[in-house]
């Protein structure tokens, strides 16, 4: 018989119904064992939540963190674009003050 459910959340209260893991009779008991790790399978658990939860909030943060750098990227390819039309307008006046001092020169 299989029951739905989790070691931790059985679905049933009724020992017998629940799939609890055999214990190897070679391990010493768990009161003996130092706990390395630290963290059990609630705190996991909650952890893992913790991290689902807080997940969307870095996608939007690297989300947002492309954008700035797009934003900024435009910004630098608009100043060139401007900075480039202004050098062209800038020799344009150039020439035409070269042809008007020739023409003031030739008269």
């Amino acid at each position: 018989m299989t029951t739905a459910g989790t070691i931790d959340r059985p679905m049933t209260r009724d020992p017998q119904l629940r799939h609890l893991p055999k214990q190897d009779p070679t391990m010493t008991p768990t009161s003996e064992t130092p706990d390395r790790s630290g963290i059990d399978a609630k705190s996991s658990r909650q952890n893992r939540n913790r991290e689902m939860q807080l997940m969307p909030e870095s996608l939007a943060r690297a989300h947002m963190n492309d954008r700035l750098h797009e934003a900024e990227s435009q910004r630098r390819a608009l100043r060139v674009t401007s900075a480039r039309r202004l050098q062209r307008r800038a020799e344009r006046a150039s020439m035409r003050a070269r042809r008007a001092i020739a023409m003031a020169v030739m008269q």
